[in-house]
């Protein structure tokens, strides 16, 4: 289930793409889950763990494809327990960050209100309120009750 935070929260990473950068493993890039993502928010295609093919960049090593991408990857295999700053996605990142909650337990953190409009229906636990949320009209009211404090 997807559980989010708002505000700074113990054991959370600030900026995930640094952590990424120092701590990916090889074969997070060629998952088809990340596959997909990589050309869903990137637009690039994936040809090696080590070789991203942008239609803007060319071709880039793994550590140049974009912070939203790496975050959505933390968050979907470390295993470290860490909790990631979901602020460092775009609003074009949500619908991922609800996949990854259906497949596995997630807990996020959020410095602003991320626009979950793209995912469709989905159930968040607000851990700041303890509600839960289902649906991004609903997120949305608990989210603005909770950054009104």
């Amino acid at each position: 289930m997807l559980k989010i935070v708002f505000g700074d929260i113990e054991n959370s990473i600030y900026h995930p793409p640094t952590y990424f950068d120092n701590q990916y493993e090889d074969e997070w890039i060629t998952t088809p889950l990340s596959v997909e993502m990589i050309r869903d928010i990137d637009k690039s295609e994936v040809i090696s763990a080590h070789l991203i093919e942008s239609p803007v960049l060319g071709s880039i090593s793994t550590k140049e494809i974009s912070g939203g991408v790496k975050t959505l990857m933390l968050m979907a295999f470390d295993g470290s327990g860490k909790i990631f700053n979901a602020s460092s996605c775009g609003d074009n990142c949500a619908k991922w960050i609800v996949e990854i909650g259906k497949r596995k337990d997630l807990t996020i953190n959020l410095h602003h209100v991320l626009d979950f409009s793209s995912a469709g229906e989905f159930d968040a636990l607000m851990l700041n309120t303890g509600r839960t949320v289902h649906s991004c009209r609903e997120y949305f009211e608990e989210a603005l009750k909770i950054k009104e404090r």
